[in-house]
């Protein structure tokens, strides 16, 4: 439950990535202790830089980020496992959480993963984790500090539902304050009590109180009383303007009057209501399906048996998958069971079990965007996928369609955020031209208000499909052929 005492505030806050590109300007809001906030805002506009100043990763600009008590211990969920700890054990993950050895380590890790409901050994590598497990992983290294603020950065992304559904109980019940950044609109219903919304446009963060759904039925209130003051003063403006031209066509003292109304309507013009501008989606599109040569029969993937994961060992089991033109496959399990594994012996086609004829171009859309070059350009990593295809209209028209705009095609891809990444990875699969989509939860990191719109692309495919994902009601939009539970 929120107190009076505020936790975190902003005044004034301007914060430049680069001379001259501004992305947070002059913002103050503030948060009280014990509350539940919701960060929200479209991909790129700054949520993940707030949580910086937050942590003191990132200094303002301009502006002050405040404390209260100034020696607050704030910690972060990631959305993403740090690529220097990958190859730590555990054990060693978790002792980075602590300034100091701790001498019960393994006591307070194993009383954290009851919370986050996850049991694997403690030497094992980080890198050997499935996505749901380092996701559950990221939120217990945050956990463990027993933090004043907790700062959850897409904590939903690669868990089932059991572990969202884990998440949301927790959080309903902790006492301490919490602010999230996320897009899965049902998750944030369940327990957030405020909305901070960062604007792309203004760059300003708007404050609400409720959940989502209050938030989203305030902005829309909102909106249709600005476009009809608005719409009220425009009719008034045209009204005296006609009326000055009238005025000043007759001449004499009457051109006084026309003077006045000209002064009348460019001060109703000052006083038009800034409307807040709606976030922008991604334009409908269609990832077409390459030309497949007649001699393989339209057999474009084959999977005889895959491995799983049972008790911390890796099983074999015997399987009898087709997937041919057309098909589209869904890939189930709970995390940690080895559907990612799968996915990526797919893609590299190495497998004695696994076939897929040379000739099939894989498009594939890999959950921690692993598959992309961070020192590469977004314009290079899209140029790369059209091969000897030199068109550089329809790579930028393309682009433009997923929100790239010239500025981010320049840009390095380390540098976007993780939903423009996730643009991104679409885009390519459109220019790329697969023969058969493999995609490891294409829902994670990406705008709420784009999944209609990918969802529809995925469901018209016309190629060969194979799909995991965690979200029903993406997948319910989707046309499914087959599924492959590898717990069954």
């Amino acid at each position: 439950m929120a107190n009076d005492n505020v936790v975190v505030r902003f005044s004034d806050v301007t914060f430049e990535y680069e001379h001259g590109k501004v992305l947070l300007d002059a913002v103050s809001f503030s948060v009280r202790a014990g509350s539940r906030i919701t960060l929200m805002g479209q991909n790129g506009a700054g949520k993940s830089t707030i949580f910086k100043m937050i942590t003191g990763e990132l200094e303002p600009s301009e502006g002050s980020v405040f404390l209260s008590p100034r020696d607050a211990t704030v910690a972060i969920a990631r959305q993403v496992m740090p690529k220097e700890m990958l190859d730590l054990t555990i054990r060693d993950y978790f002792a980075t959480a602590f300034q100091h050895e701790e001498y019960k380590l393994d006591k307070l890790i194993n009383d954290v993963f009851a919370i986050v409901h996850l049991s694997l050994p403690l030497d094992q590598t980080v890198r050997a984790l499935s996505g749901g497990q380092q996701a559950r992983l990221l939120l217990a290294h945050a956990l463990i500090q027993n933090p004043d603020v907790l700062l959850l950065d897409e904590p939903t992304n690669n868990l089932d539902q059991y572990g969202i559904d884990h998440l949301t109980g927790f959080l309903m019940t902790y006492e301490k304050t919490v602010v999230v950044i996320s897009h899965d609109a049902d998750f944030l219903n369940a327990f957030s009590d405020g909305v901070l919304y960062l604007d792309v446009h203004t760059k300003k963060v708007e404050q609400y109180t409720g959940d989502y759904n209050d938030v989203v039925e305030e902005i829309k209130a909102r909106i249709e009383r600005e476009n009809l003051q608005n719409a009220r003063m425009q009719r008034q403006i045209e009204e005296k303007r006609a009326q000055a031209e009238v005025f000043a066509h007759k001449g004499g003292k009457l051109r006084g009057v026309a003077k006045r109304m000209r002064g009348l309507a460019e001060e109703a013009e000052e006083n038009l209501v800034d409307v807040r501008k709606e976030d922008k989606t991604i334009r409908a599109f269609v990832i077409p399906a390459q030309d497949y040569d007649i001699h393989f029969h339209g057999r474009i993937a084959e999977i005889r048996s895959v491995t799983i994961v049972k008790n911390h060992r890796a099983v074999e089991k015997d399987t009898a998958v087709v997937v041919r033109k057309g098909q589209h496959l869904l890939v189930a399990g709970p995390n940690g069971i080895g559907k990612s594994t799968l996915l990526k012996k797919l893609v590299l086609n190495q497998s004695d079990h696994i076939t897929i004829p040379a000739e099939v171009r894989v498009g594939y859309y890999q959950q921690d965007f692993g598959n992309l070059n961070g020192e590469q350009t977004a314009y290079a990593a899209l140029r790369e996928v059209m091969g000897d295809e030199n068109d550089e209209a329809k790579l930028r028209t393309t682009a433009a369609g997923f929100l790239l705009t010239n500025h981010l095609l320049g840009s390095t891809i380390e540098s976007l955020s993780e939903g423009q990444k996730g643009l991104l990875s679409f885009c390519r699969l459109v220019l790329m031209k697969p023969g058969l989509l493999i995609l490891d939860e294409p829902t994670n990191h990406i705008n709420f208000r784009h999944l209609p719109i990918l969802a529809k692309a995925l469901d018209q495919y016309q190629g060969a499909m194979i799909m995991v994902s965690h979200i029903p009601d993406f997948v319910a939009n989707i046309r499914i052929d087959e599924v492959l539970d590898l717990a069954a």
